[in-house]
This record gives structure tokens, C-alpha cells and sequence, in this order.
């Protein structure tokens, strides 16, 4: 990684109260990065405090190492470039942490969506009884950008209640907040995926926090850097969090929900495969394998992601033959119920779904044990400090 410009990266800082890093993660913002300087330069130039703005870049190649070069000639800004894999916000931004020169940190982005006359609000708010300092779009008087469609409302709302259980936030999805790093938990024990790193830091740090309305603007230069994969991400960067909040239960309830999903693809190949004309008792015995087959990979790569990988068709072979016990006890349990007693002889609904019980614990047992198993000299994430 290399600064631009060559500066020490730690300096004596002022009093906690008039000194401000401001981490900017970067890729592809050259034509933003003069206007988010000169912003940030105007907002705090009344003020009687010291600011830096440090730009973490992912090895853009746009020329934003020059940009910045030309900016440190009258302004405090600098930038740390990441030249090694992988591309990500998040990992930009505890790079930052460790390089910036002030205790007090804001972070937000670099394509003016937030504010910078709000920092100085940030940072009042913080000498308050709080950790963190959320510049929230969801509280009153916050605001989002009038143009956007209502399918994006939707797919924020949708985002934003999936990481409510986990946080006292109504916007947990915010990429602009001031904290104070010496109440950050250790950076080595973070393990972010993707662009939600305030999210991160409240659930792992559990820190106290304060949300401020903001006014939320799209970018109006570059290109957004959301994409499906980034979805996929924040969805996977949940799911540790919740492993790491509720332990086993999580898992439990992953598994759950890979078990279900599965279900949809067996009956819907139980079905397709008896339209084009199979027999039914062969459509039953072939739909099963595309459905243990993306039980497998989905369980691999979600509910168990976290783990060493194993061969893929051994671990296919141990899931699918763990599958079958769980469903010899699923179809076991219903036939003994209903044969021997009477209430469920009469009542077959709730010996089903004893049944699917016993046999989706029994799926999880092997799964967690047996076929995903965690190598004993490697800790679990969420095994500790819960």
C-alpha cells in the first residue's frame, strides 16, 4: 500500500474534541474526490477543528493518485492505496482506521449521497453519552433523494429490517457516522463482507448509538458500485452477524430456510418431471437429487460458509447420505406415530410435521457434525464473546 503523499501516518493529535479523521473509501471517484475536498474544506472552515480527509482507494487506476496529490498542496487530504485483493469497502475503511492520524473518526462516501456539512453535527452529537453517531435517512427529518423508484425503496426497507433484530438503529444500512476508535473493538476481530462496516461495528463492538437526520442525495458524477453480487454479500455479511449475535440458533434457522427452499425446487421438479410424463413413484425418486444437490451447495456456502471447504463430491456424498437418514427418520417417525398411537392415527397433520421435525434435526446434527465439521483446533465464528 503506498500514500499519496508520502506522510507519516500517525502525528501527535490535538485534544479529542477539535480533531477529526474522515475515511473515505474509493474506487473510480477521481472526479469526485475535488468536490467532496472542497465541501469538506467549506463546511469546517468555521470551526475551530483540525480535519484530515484520508481516501483509502482500491487501486482505481483513474488517476485519483493524482488528483490527490494536487489537492495536498492546499488542503489536509491524503490517500492510502490497496493494491491487494479483494476489492472491498469495508476492508478500505479498517484500513483507514489503522492509517488515520485522529482518534475521532467520521467515515462516509465519496460520492456526495452524504453530506459534509452535517460532520460538524456528527461530531457534536458524539461528545454526547454515545459511541456511534449515525447520520440516518429513516428517522425524522431524515430524507432519501426523490428520484428513486419505488423498487429501490423497497429493496432498502427490505435490507434495513433484515439487520434491525441485530441493532437499536433505524438505519443500520448508513455508510456516514462519526465514532471515536479507542471504543472500537479490535480491528483484527472484525469480519466484514461488502460495504456495510457501520453495521459491523455496532453488532461486534456493541456500541451505543445516536442517529441524526440526514438529506440523502444520489451521486450526481461516476457510477454506482451496487451490484447483485454486493446483495449477495451484505446477505452473507448478515448471516455472520446473526451467527455471531444468536449463536447456534442462527445457524438452526439457516438451515431451516435452506431446507425449505429446497423443498420448492423438489416439488417443483416432482411436478415438471410428471408433466412431461414420468411416472410418479420415478418423477418422486429423480426430484430429490436436484433438491439435496442445492441443499448442499446453498448449506456449504451459507449456513456452514464459514468453515475449512472439504472435496466437493466426498462432502456431496456425506450430505446426501446424512439427507437420507434425516428422511428414513422423517418418514419413520410419522409411520410409528400414526401405527401405534391413537391420536395420531386420527390426526396424521401433526405426526407430519413431528416427522419433518425430527428429521430436520437430525439433517442438522449430521450436517453441523458430520458433514460440514469443524476442524477442532479451529475456532467457530460467535463462539465467544456473545
Amino acid at each position: 500500500m503506498n500514500d499519496t503523499p508520502n506522510e507519516p501516518p500517525t502525528l501527535d493529535s490535538p485534544s479529542r474534541r477539535q480533531a477529526v479523521s474522515i475515511i473515505v473509501p474509493t474506487f473510480r471517484e477521481a472526479a469526485n474526490i475535488p468536490r467532496l475536498a472542497e465541501r469538506i474544506d467549506a463546511a469546517l472552515s468555521e470551526t475551530k477543528i483540525t480535519w484530515e480527509l484520508l481516501l483509502v482507494d482500491d487501486n482505481s487506476n483513474d488517476g485519483s493518485e493524482a488528483v490527490v496529490a494536487d489537492l495536498s498542496h492546499r488542503l489536509p487530504v491524503r490517500m492510502v492505496t490497496r493494491r491487494q485483493p479483494p476489492r472491498d469497502l469495508s476492508l478500505s475503511v479498517i484500513e483507514g482506521i489503522r492509517r488515520c492520524r485522529f482518534d475521532r473518526l467520521v467515515v462516509m462516501d465519496a460520492d456526495l449521497s452524504h453530506p459534509p456539512e452535517r460532520i460538524a453535527d456528527l461530531l457534536a452529537a458524539l461528545d454526547g453519552d454515545c459511541d456511534m453517531v449515525v447520520g440516518s435517512r429513516y428517522v425524522p427529518g431524515g430524507l432519501i433523494d426523490q428520484t428513486w423508484s419505488p423498487w429501490r425503496i423497497l429493496n432498502s426497507r427490505v435490507a434495513t429490517a433484515l439487520a434491525l433484530p441485530l441493532v437499536t438503529c433505524s438505519d443500520p444500512m448508513a455508510g456516514f457516522f462519526a465514532t471515536d476508535r479507542r471504543l472500537l473493538p479490535d480491528l483484527q476481530t472484525l469480519q466484514p463482507i461488502g460495504y456495510k462496516i457501520a453495521l459491523e461495528l455496532m453488532v461486534r463492538g456493541k456500541l451505543r448509538v445516536e442517529e441524526l437526520p440526514i438529506d440523502f442525495r444520489d451521486r450526481s458524477l461516476g457510477s454506482s458500485k451496487m451490484n447483485w453480487k454486493q446483495q449477495l454479500n451484505y446477505l452473507r455479511h448478515l448471516y455472520r452477524l446473526y451467527l455471531y449475535k444468536f449463536g447456534g440458533i442462527a445457524r438452526l434457522l439457516c438451515f431451516g430456510l435452506v431446507g425449505a427452499s429446497g423443498l420448492a425446487i423438489d416439488v417443483a421438479c416432482y411436478l415438471g418431471l410428471q408433466w412431461i410424463g414420468l411416472e410418479h413413484r420415478l418423477a418422486r425418486f429423480l426430484s430429490f437429487w436436484p433438491a439435496v444437490t442445492w441443499n448442499w451447495r446453498l448449506n456449504r456456502s451459507l449456513t456452514f460458509g464459514e468453515r475449512p471447504r472439504q472435496p466437493h463430491v466426498r462432502q456431496w456424498g456425506k450430505f446426501v447420505a446424512g439427507s437420507l437418514v434425516g428422511l428414513s427418520l422423517n418418514v419413520g417417525g410419522y409411520t410409528i406415530l400414526t401405527s401405534f398411537v391413537d391420536f395420531f392415527a386420527s390426526h396424521r397433520l401433526p405426526a407430519l410435521l413431528l416427522g419433518v421435525v425430527l428429521g430436520t434435526v437430525a439433517n442438522f446434527l449430521l450436517a453441523n457434525l458430520y458433514v460440514y465439521r469443524m476442524p477442532s483446533e479451529t475456532p467457530e465464528i460467535g463462539s465467544s464473546r456473545q
